[in-house]
């Protein structure tokens, strides 16, 4: 009889062992990208304990890991030199566009006070509209300038372009 009552209490502590070990997950540590469950670590690195949810970590594959640790392709120093000449040749070329367009706008705009057309004589907010939009042309014209200057500054030294 002894034995009788015996074994259901067996069965709930062997439940409640076996519930425990399943929820008793280390605490979870965020640090940045990475999780951990190193106490000292997760201190060191002053990470967030995740108190919701499960975390799954996925470990990442080598294969790809091995790809990103790779050494960018170097070209050879002729091949690389021609394509540092297209480069400027290509990029003066547009300089020379974006100057010319330039003085057409300066032109246009005449210091900040271009000529009145047909309709603008009677309604003057269109007068206003069309000197605005040239000033943002020639605002975004001379930006377009100095970043190409930029660019050709920024081509290794010693590269000419070709006449």
């Amino acid at each position: 009889m002894r034995h009788l009552l015996l074994f259901p209490r067996l069965l709930l502590l062997l439940a409640a062992i076996v519930g425990s070990c399943v929820y008793a997950q280390d605490r979870i540590y965020r640090c940045g990208n990475e999780y951990t469950n190193i106490v000292t670590r997760a201190q060191e690195k002053a990470c967030t304990l995740i108190t919701t949810g499960n975390v799954t970590v996925v470990p990442a594959d080598k294969a790809s890991g091995a790809k990103l640790a790779r050494p960018a392709v170097r070209q050879d120093a002729p091949a690389q030199r021609t394509k540092d000449i297209e480069a400027r040749t290509i990029l003066e070329s547009e300089l020379k566009k974006a100057q010319s367009q330039l003085a057409e706008i300066k032109q246009e705009y005449q210091g900040g006070e271009p000529e009145k057309l047909g309709p603008e004589t009677r309604n003057h907010q269109k007068y206003l509209d069309r000197k605005a939009e040239l000033k943002a042309r020639l605002d975004r014209t001379e930006a377009d300038i100095a970043s190409l200057r930029r660019e050709i500054g920024r081509l290794p030294s010693g590269v000419a372009s070709t006449p």
